[in-house]
C-alpha cells in the first residue's frame, strides 16, 4: 500500500478522533489546518481549538487559518499533499485547493447523505425525529456536501439520545470508516458512488433554534430539546427570566396540563405541551450554575408558573 502524504482539516472536538487515527495509521499527516485559537468562558481566555491541541500532542504542524484563503492555499500546497482530508473544519475548500493534493479531498461528513448536507447534520436528524444517521465519507467538490460516496456506516438513534452523546459516538465509528477509506484511497482499492436522493440541509443553529415551542406534541418538543442538547443549548422563559433546560424527559403518565403549564407532581416538576407533558429534571436558571428542577422549584416557592 502506498503511503500518503495527508493533510488534515478539522477544528472541534468531534474531529479529534480521526486525526487521532489517522495518525497512528501507516500515513504521514504533515499538517493539521484548523480554525485560530478563540476566546473561551467567562474570562475569554484564548483558547486553542481541540484540533490543535491534539495535533500540538502529536507533533504535529498547525497551520492556523480563519478560511481556506490564497495564504493558507500556498503553505498547504508547499507540502506537496497526496490527499486531503477534512472532518468539521468550519470552512469551504475551494478551487485552486480543492485540487492541490493528487488525490482531492475527502470528507466525513456524520449523516447519511444526502440527508441533512451542511453544518449541524446530527442535530437536525434529532430534531426531524429520525430514527437512523449515520456517517458518511465522500469526495469533496464545489457543491456542498454534494460529492460521490466513498462509504457510510449507520446506526439508530436512540429515543432519549442528545446530538452530543451521539456526535461523539460518530466521531469514534466515522473516525474508524475514515481510516479505511484513506487505504482504499492509498492501494487503489476505492470506489466513489453518487448520492441519490432528495437531499436536505442543516444549516447551523443559532439561540432562536434552542428555545422550546410547548405547544407543539411533547415528542416533538423533546426532539428539539435533544437536538440542541448541549448545543446551543436549549432553554425557555419562565417570568420573563430565561430557564437554560440540562435534563427533560417525556412524561406520558402525568396527568395533562395546559400549554406552558409548569406544575409540581409529587417530587417531579412537570411542564405542559400540546400533548402529554414533559418532566424537568436539571436546569440552570440565568445567573446560576445547574440544579436539579425539584431544587430550583422548592427554591422559588411556586406552586404554578407558565414556561415561555
Amino acid at each position: 500500500m502506498q503511503k500518503l502524504r495527508l493533510v488534515f482539516a478539522g477544528t472541534p472536538a468531534a474531529a479529534v478522533p480521526s486525526l487521532t487515527r489517522l495518525a497512528a495509521s501507516g500515513h504521514d499527516v504533515v499538517a493539521v489546518v484548523t480554525r485560530p485559537a478563540a476566546p473561551l468562558g467567562r474570562k475569554r481566555v484564548l483558547t486553542p481549538s481541540p484540533v490543535a491541541a491534539a495535533a500540538e500532542q502529536l507533533g504535529i504542524h498547525v497551520i492556523e487559518a480563519a478560511r481556506l484563503d490564497a495564504d493558507a492555499t500556498g503553505r498547504i500546497r508547499a507540502l506537496r499533499p497526496d490527499l486531503g482530508v477534512i472532518v468539521a473544519y468550519g470552512g469551504l475548500v475551494r478551487e485552486p485547493l480543492l485540487s492541490t493534493p493528487a488525490h482531492g479531498w475527502i470528507n466525513l461528513h456524520f449523516s447519511l447523505l444526502p440527508a441533512w448536507r451542511g453544518a449541524a447534520p446530527v442535530q437536525h436528524a434529532i430534531i426531524a425525529g429520525d430514527a437512523e444517521t449515520g456517517a458518511s465519507v465522500f469526495r469533496l467538490g464545489p457543491e456542498l456536501d454534494a460529492g460521490d460516496v466513498y462509504g457510510e456506516l449507520r446506526r439508530p438513534i436512540a429515543p432519549d439520545e442528545t446530538a452530543g452523546h451521539l456526535l461523539e459516538t460518530l466521531a469514534d465509528s466515522g473516525a474508524e470508516l475514515l481510516d479505511e477509506v484513506v487505504d482504499a484511497i492509498a492501494n487503489g482499492s476505492a470506489v466513489a458512488r453518487p448520492q441519490v436522493g432528495d437531499p436536505t440541509f442543516a444549516p447551523k443553529l443559532g439561540i432562536d433554534d434552542a428555545r422550546l415551542d410547548w405547544s407543539l406534541p411533547a415528542t416533538r418538543v423533546h426532539d428539539r430539546f435533544r437536538g440542541v442538547t448541549p448545543e446551543p443549548g436549549a432553554w425557555t422563559t419562565v417570568d420573563g427570566q430565561r430557564l437554560k433546560l440540562l435534563d427533560v424527559v417525556e412524561a406520558p403518565d402525568a396527568a395533562p396540563l395546559a400549554v406552558g403549564e409548569i406544575a409540581a407532581s409529587g417530587r417531579r416538576v412537570l411542564v405542559g405541551t400540546g400533548t402529554h407533558p414533559l418532566e424537568l429534571r436539571r436546569v440552570q436558571p440565568a445567573g446560576r450554575t445547574a440544579m436539579d428542577a425539584g431544587d430550583w422549584w422548592r427554591g422559588a416557592g411556586r406552586t404554578r408558573a407558565v414556561a415561555g
